[in-house]
This record gives structure tokens, C-alpha cells and sequence, in this order.
């Protein structure tokens, strides 16, 4: 079983002329053409949509881990920043009580001051 990839014009607007699959010196199973109008390749599968091994998806990978690694870095800033800034706050609010204008007594001071009379 054999198929024939007929010419085209890459991405590139050159003419690729056609060929037959499987190719001389190529895997002996991919019996069928494949691909899209600018690109046309000898494939295993008819459903084939994609020309090439799936390596791309180690670079979406790392690209996808290098995003993380940088939002990861982001959200530890904010949370030492938000950390520091609380800490500041609380360091610097005065130790002492504040005044509420009234003197408290205890009921010992008062009964002797009452009892001059």
C-alpha cells in the first residue's frame, strides 16, 4: 500500500514537488500522505494533523514552568513585603497605655478620703 503526496508550495511560496510513501530511507509504515496545504509529509496515521514529534511540548512545558517560577517569586515578594510592613506597624505603635483623661482610685482611697469630715 502506497499513497502520493502531490507538489505544494510551503510557507515559504517554494514548490515542493510530490513524492510517494512511504519514502526511500523513511519508516517503512507511513503508508499515507498527510499534512496541510503547506506542508505534506508520509505518516502512519491518516488522522495525523501535527508533522513532527511531540518535543514541542517539553518547550510549552518549560515555558509554562518558567511562568509559574516568576508568579511564585511574585506572590513570595508580596507575602514577606505584607510580613515586613505588619511587623513595622505593631514595632512602632507605642508601648505605653493611653491616657483617658479619668484617675482611677480603688475603693480603698476613697472610703478614707470620705471619712473627714
Amino acid at each position: 500500500m502506497s499513497a502520493e503526496c502531490s507538489s505544494y508550495l510551503n510557507a515559504d511560496k517554494v514548490l515542493v514537488s510530490g513524492f510517494s510513501c512511504p519514502r526511500a530511507g523513511g519508516d517503512a509504515r507511513a503508508v499515507f500522505c498527510c499534512g496541510f496545504q503547506d506542508i505534506k509529509y508520509c505518516c502512519d496515521d491518516p488522522h495525523s494533523f501535527f508533522p513532527y514529534e511531540h518535543s514541542y511540548m517539553w518547550w510549552l512545558s518549560v515555558g509554562a514552568l518558567v511562568g509559574l517560577s516568576i508568579a511564585a517569586v511574585v506572590l513570595f515578594a508580596f507575602i514577606i513585603t505584607v510580613c515586613v510592613l505588619c511587623y513595622l506597624f505593631i514595632s512602632t505603635k507605642p508601648r505605653s497605655k493611653l491616657d483617658t483623661g479619668l484617675s482611677l482610685q480603688t475603693a480603698d482611697s476613697e472610703a478614707r478620703g470620705s471619712s473627714i469630715c
